[in-house]
Formats: C-alpha cells, structure tokens, sequence
C-alpha cells in the first residue's frame, strides 16, 4: 500500500489538538518529535513530555485528498495549519535500507545512482554519487525512479530544467549530469534545498549550475526546456498555470507523485497547455508527460 504523511509544525500548548484533529479526518498513526533540538529531563509524575516546538506526523493512504484533508482538520482544531507539509512516503527505512542494502541502480542507458562509499559499476556513465538525507528523493520510490527514467531519455545538452519540488535535488542533478546546462531548483522546505546545495557539491557540480529558491522567490522570467515536478497530484493541479509559465514553446514536462486513479484528471488539466502522452505505470504511480504547444503562455 502507498502511504502519504501530513508533516506539521506545532507547540506543546497545541499539539494534543493537533494530534486529536489528524486522528479524526483519517490519520492512520501519529508521531511526535523534537522540532527545536530542545531536551527533555525527567518529567514529573503522570506528566506527559511534549517539546515546546513539536513536530506532528501524521500517516495517510496515499488515495486521500490532501487539500480536503488538511481543511477538515484545520476545521476540528480551530486554527490554520500554515506550518504543513505533505510528504510522499517511501515503502520502508529507506535510510536504513540504503545503507545496509543499496546497491548502485540503473535508470535508462546512461545514467546510475551509486551510494557515494561504493565506486560504480560503470565509470564512463553519468554516475550520481548520493547519500541518505533528509529530503525525499534516493530513487528506490517509484515516482523518483520514474522520472529519472524519463530524464536518461531527454535530450538535455544545454537545456535549462526546473525541477520543482527538488527534494534531495536527485532530479535536477541528473538532468546536470546528463548534459543539461543549468537548473532550477524549488521547493518550499529549506531542508530540502540545503540538501540539494550538498548533493551537488557532492558531485562536482559548479555552484553557478545550480539555483535552488523557495516557491515564492522563484524568477518569473524563466524559459526552460524541461520541466519536471514530482510532488503530490493536488498541487500539481494547482501548479498548473505556474509549470506552464515556467516551460518554454517546445518544451517537455514530466510529472510525477501520481496515483493510477488521478491520472486521468491530471492528463487533462494540462492538456489545454500541453499534447500529453499516454501514462508510464510502475506499481500504483503514475509519470504523465508532454510537449508544450507552441503559441501558449
């Protein structure tokens, strides 16, 4: 089964309510962490310790509607959850997987995934040395795995790619290594973004190739040749205007983080803007992915 979880900052004052609101629109589990690096020593008796910054996770079919959801538990606790994060789940302890199993993965004819203690099987290939962190994206989930894919088969030569929603920045740092020319980087955890400043470093990759901004800071006056954006099927649809913009005439888009059952919806949404190909399928996730008409903005 595919799992989605609800990230969401919170305070001790809060995070009873919080955790009550989840449980009721659905929540299959709850986790509570330190958001604050904050210590807790021995509570006093019948005490319940909760840090004054509290990080609540809560876990959800993938099929849910995020937007719905999210709104249906902003009604039951009484506030807005403005400090909130959905977050594609990957099937396991993919970081404790990864360092006890991984093995080097290839996607397409060119390009490999190597854990970067390991050397790679094939020297002369485009080889992206990476290593566990805290943003999504090792290429062991099917939405990443299906976008680099996709990307080994793009021409890149010094084309311009957004990769919106970065993550580890695993996509953008391939399309690099692929022979794009730069790349745009967005995604609306900082996290997210110090993690694909690292990845590339990682990897050699010359400080001016990449840029990484948070949704808002986003240059407007972008023409890229390849779009790719591998988030959630919701804000996908409403990202629709803003991934259009950011593609030049001519220019290919992939997305992915799609279920099997919302594909159908999506393909259209873009298809005033787009000539969509037929979905790629692997396991319950979904790649859609087209070609800008030209004469649209």
């Amino acid at each position: 089964m595919s799992w989605l979880q609800l990230r969401i900052s919170s305070t001790r004052a809060h995070s009873n309510t919080v955790e009550q609101a989840l449980l009721q629109v659905g929540a299959m589990s709850i986790t509570m962490e330190d958001n604050a690096d904050q210590p807790i020593l021995e509570p006093a008796l019948g005490e319940t310790p909760l840090w004054n910054e509290t990080r609540i996770t809560g876990l959800f079919s993938a099929d849910i509607d995020t937007a719905a959801t999210l709104a249906a538990a902003e009604v039951r606790c009484g506030q807005r959850l403005t400090d909130s994060r959905w977050e594609i789940l990957e099937d396991k302890d993919w970081e404790r997987a990864w360092m006890d199993n991984f093995k080097p993965m290839q996607f397409g004819r060119r390009l490999w995934i190597c854990p970067s203690w390991m050397t790679p099987p094939d020297p002369t290939a485009a080889n992206l040395m990476l290593d566990p962190g805290l943003a999504f994206g090792t290429g062991t989930h099917p939405t990443t795995a299906l976008c680099l894919t996709w990307l080994d088969g793009c021409e890149l030569h010094d084309k311009v790619v957004v990769d919106y929603g970065c993550g580890s920045g695993i996509l953008g740092i391939a399309a690099l290594l692929l022979g794009a020319r730069r790349v745009i980087a967005v995604d609306n955890d900082p996290q997210a973004l110090i993690a694909t400043v690292e990845n590339a470093r990682r990897n050699a990759i010359a400080s001016e190739r990449i840029s990484t901004y948070l949704p808002g800071d986003v240059p407007t006056n972008i023409q890229a040749g390849v779009v790719v954006a591998n988030i959630l099927a919701g804000p996908l649809a409403e990202l629709a205007p803003l991934l259009t913009t950011l593609c030049a005439e001519g220019g290919e888009l992939a997305l992915s983080g799609i279920l099997s059952n919302q594909a159908d919806t999506l393909s259209a949404r873009y298809k005033q803007w787009f000539s969509m190909a037929p979905a790629t399928v692997q396991q319950d996730w979904v790649r859609l992915n087209g070609r800008k008409k030209l004469g649209d903005v």
